[in-house]
């Protein structure tokens, strides 16, 4: 796979939108963390929308339609955060041309890791969004959270036992106590 050097990463966690961006310039802007996280959830939903396109090109014919319906499934929540984006009055961060993958993707094998991987990364932004979100917003984004959390059990053929915050465990501070 050609990689251009002005791809962009896939997410490996939720960040907060850099400054400049529209979550920052929109009314609420960096002050309002669910807006952020908003972002930062489309910004995880684009990349997969990318990722799942490689996978579709190297996955065997017997999971060709698990990684469609994949696919599928992260261009309508990509579609759904834009639209929440604009409903909290912030501009919707478009996708990169490109992104770089977490390691090569040369065969099935490796597509189905990156599969699992996709869906990680994307449960542990949606875990961020349940925490910043109220009401129904947080309500869509444990549903998204547990959804990748399904999708990722399938293709590793294990799951974790707290999708989206094993990789976010960190020592607690004195002031989150």
């Amino acid at each position: 796979m050609n990689q251009a050097t002005n791809q962009a990463a896939i997410p490996a966690a939720a960040t907060a939108a850099s400054p400049g961006s529209p979550a920052s310039s929109s009314p609420g802007g960096k002050d309002d963390p669910a807006l952020t996280a908003l972002q930062a959830a489309l910004s995880a939903e684009h990349a997969a929308v990318y990722g799942y396109g490689v996978v579709g090109g190297r996955i065997a014919a017997d999971r060709r339609t698990q990684a469609r319906e994949a696919h599928d499934a992260h261009r309508a929540r990509r579609d759904a955060l834009r639209r929440a984006v604009r409903r909290m009055g912030g501009t919707p961060e478009p996708a990169a041309a490109g992104y770089s993958l977490p390691f090569p993707v040369p065969d099935g094998a490796a597509a189905v890791r990156l599969a699992a991987e996709l869906e990680e990364r994307v449960a542990a932004v949606y875990a961020d969004l349940v925490r910043a979100g109220e009401d129904g917003l947080r309500r869509e984004a444990a549903a998204a959270l547990r959804e990748a959390a399904v999708r990722a059990a399938r293709w590793r053929g294990t799951g974790v036992p707290f999708p989206g915050l094993a990789e976010r465990a960190a020592p607690a501070s004195p002031e989150s106590l």
